[in-house]
């Protein structure tokens, strides 16, 4: 292999589900680098990743952990993201500024299903991956059925990368099948140190011959050269095979398996020399992203956003061209500090060059998924905030706090844009959106690490309605003398269904001035000050009010008087209009793999869903789309049950779709329960 001069600093994303090793990996890579003396432990939480309390507290990565290291002279910065999908803004945002993502999966064939969405994102923009199989210290491992699993649910032909050597059920080293050059673990080797250099066992020839070939056919579907040499049976030069490679890697054809222990230091320095040689240039990603790399103007992607206590707001950019320094302006804001990264430490640094991330402080009015540039602004290309899936209602812990929660979770879905919060005027109950428990839980528990503020969730309440099934007549006086100037109001009216849908109306047919037009506006309030609580204790909609008739006084009316009349008129009235209560309706569609489609419409049924359908899900193989309807009441922890039966990897759209009448024991249970609150 002919030796590459030194490349500007490239940015490689390790991604993949959780407990899949991903922090560990990272750990090991920095450590077999020579970036860090000792490796830390996430179960022992002195890692260099997952450094906030949220994430040691879990043990599992909450947000993307980045550090830098050189390995052969080159500059690098890992991000390790999140793997749990409930996380996947942050994957998707750090994946978008990536020159490469490493794909980190278990060498269990049936966990191959949970690295499909993120090799879906992958491919669809066209981000050069490598397919990192961790673990294989673990006994009965079996690559070659891990590999076709992975073949299922990749775009993309796997190339595996290396053949494993095993001695009795244990992996002992591999051999590259470019250079055809054997190397062994060895148990006495430093934990940093390559494989040690063997000869090719006798035992493995045939194999290694075999899947040599297995490669060189998958790289020559995409050179003709290759393939005409492959038919005449000439052997091509390794370095031929390693440009082969590297410019299919480049352009997202083929996907390179490698494998290793993150834990035991195996493979880490096959995957660094891979990373090193087949990774493009920050240019590719840079004109991925639409942007020309190069050239002395200043031009970034903001791909996380970041409050750190004493040091305000930071938004983390990827540099694709120019020189960032402190004291600079930034899409018309004065940069506030540039800082380097290392896990849960800040570096402050004059200024950074192309390729590097950096976080820039104090620069208010940008966002993640903003460019920074002359004209710099929200990009459109950029990934759309995923839209929410299960909510907590929020209330303040300590009396007072609440414009202190409202402030601090406008800061939170800064960092974080898959959160939304929204006051819910009919519920009134601060709703804060997310992506499942463990999101709504981190975001809970980061108003008090961050920003001392205390607040308790509950499931939220469900949007009940009441209508009426017939009309009535009702007649509502209101008459009282206390002295001096009295009340006076009467008032009759007929109370009418509507159709759904068909929200309130009022209407007068008053003649004659009985009722005097100043006070028909009185009586219209009264009345919709009443439909705020009808007789079940939820709102009332869909009927009509008609004021049909009345008296007044010409001392004693007033429109206090004449809305007390209507609220009397409409309180006595509504018993006899045979009300019943509505619950609204939820259109959801379930995406799943279609193994899990039947138990996924079991679980629509016992929710009292309503099953319109399923069909495949356009541009997803192996995968269906089943519509629903469903009671809002069933939705509230939906997608745990979902994710809980698809590995993970479910979930589902919604949106409110109609209200629809609950009787008998259901209803009689949800008016009780209101009865009680109130």
């Amino acid at each position: 292999m002919v030796e590459k001069a030194p490349s500007a600093p490239r940015v490689a994303a390790l991604v993949g589900p959780y407990l899949s090793g991903k922090t560990s990996l990272l750990e090991s890579l920095l450590f077999v680098s020579g970036t860090i003396s000792r490796k830390g432990s996430v179960t022992e939480g002195n890692s260099v990743g997952d450094s906030s309390p949220e994430a040691r507290g879990r043990q599992m990565s909450v947000e993307p952990n980045i550090a830098g290291g050189t390995y052969l002279g080159e500059s690098w910065t890992f991000i390790d993201c999140p793997g749990s999908f409930e996380f996947l803004q942050d994957t998707c945002n750090a994946l978008m500024v990536a020159d490469v993502a490493v794909v980190v999966t278990a060498p269990d064939p049936g966990r191959a299903i949970m690295v499909a969405p993120i090799l879906k994102f992958l491919d669809d923009r066209r981000i050069p991956h490598i397919l990192f199989i961790n673990r294989i210290d673990q006994p009965d491992v079996d690559i070659r059925a891990t590999l076709e699993a992975l073949q299922g649910v990749s775009e993309r032909p796997l190339v595996l990368r290396a053949l494993p050597i095993r001695e009795g059920e244990d992996i002992v080293g591999y051999v590259d099948l470019v250079s055809e050059r054997a190397f062994k673990y060895g148990p006495d080797r430093p934990a940093d140190q390559p494989a040690e250099l063997v000869r090719l066992p006798d035992s493995f020839l045939l194999l290694e011959a075999d899947a040599r070939r297995e490669m060189l056919e998958h790289l020559a579907d995409f050179d003709d050269q290759l393939l005409e040499k492959l038919l005449e049976d000439v052997a091509p030069p390794v370095q031929e095979i390693f440009q082969d490679l590297s410019r299919e890697v480049a352009a997202d054809l083929v996907v390179p398996v490698l494998f290793g222990s993150a834990v035991r230091n195996q493979g880490l320095h096959r995957l660094l020399k891979a990373l090193r040689h087949d990774t493009p240039e920050s240019a590719v990603a840079a004109a991925r992203l639409g942007v020309a790399g190069g050239g002395d103007t200043p031009h970034g992607h903001v791909f996380k956003t970041t409050h750190v206590p004493h040091l305000g707001k930071l938004s983390l950019v990827r540099i694709w061209s120019g020189v960032f320094s402190d004291g600079m302006t930034a899409n018309g804001e004065r940069v506030g500090g540039v800082l380097r990264l290392m896990g849960g430490t800040q570096t402050k640094v004059p200024q950074a060059g192309v390729g590097e991330v950096v976080a820039l402080g104090r620069l208010e009015s940008v966002a993640t998924g903003h460019r920074i540039a002359p004209e710099g602004g929200p990009d459109p290309a950029w990934p759309r905030p995923l839209a929410p899936l299960m909510a907590l209602a929020l209330e303040a812990v300590r009396k007072g706090d609440e414009v202190k929660v409202s402030g601090a979770l406008h800061r939170l879905i800064e960092e974080d844009p898959s959160l939304k919060y929204e006051f819910d005027a009919d519920l009134r109950q601060l709703l804060l959106w997310g992506q499942g428990d463990v999101h709504l839980q981190v975001a809970v528990d980061r108003l008090k690490s961050l920003y001392n503020v205390e607040a308790k969730g509950q499931r939220p309440d469900v949007p009940y309605k009441e209508t009426i099934r017939r009309g009535v007549n009702q007649h509502g006086r209101h008459k009282r003398q206390t002295g001096g100037h009295g009340q006076f109001g009467d008032v009759h009216i007929t109370i009418e269904p509507l159709p759904r849908g068909g929200g309130f109306v009022f209407a007068d047919s008053i003649v004659g001035g009985v009722v005097p037009k100043q006070y028909i506006s009185a009586v219209e309030e009264g009345v919709e000050d009443y439909l705020q609580r009808g007789p079940l204790g939820f709102p009332i909609l869909d009927l009509k009010v008609i004021l049909t008739d009345g008296s007044y006084h010409t001392v004693d009316s007033s429109d206090m008087a004449f809305k007390t009349a209507a609220q009397i008129a409409m309180r006595e009235g509504m018993p006899k209009c045979e009300p019943v209560l509505l619950e609204p309706i939820i259109a959801v569609e379930l995406s799943i793999p279609a193994e899990h489609t039947s138990r996924a419409q079991r679980l629509l049924s016992q929710r009292r869903g309503q099953i319109l359908g399923f069909d495949c899900k356009e541009g997803w193989k192996g995968w269906d789309v089943v519509s629903a309807h469903m009671p809002q009441a069933e939705m509230h922890d939906l997608i745990i049950e979902l994710r809980s039966m698809t590995m993970g990897v479910g979930t589902f759209s919604w949106r409110f779709d109609h209200l629809q009448e609950l009787v008998g024991k259901p209803a009689e249970t949800v008016v009780r329960a209101r009865a009680e609150m109130i």
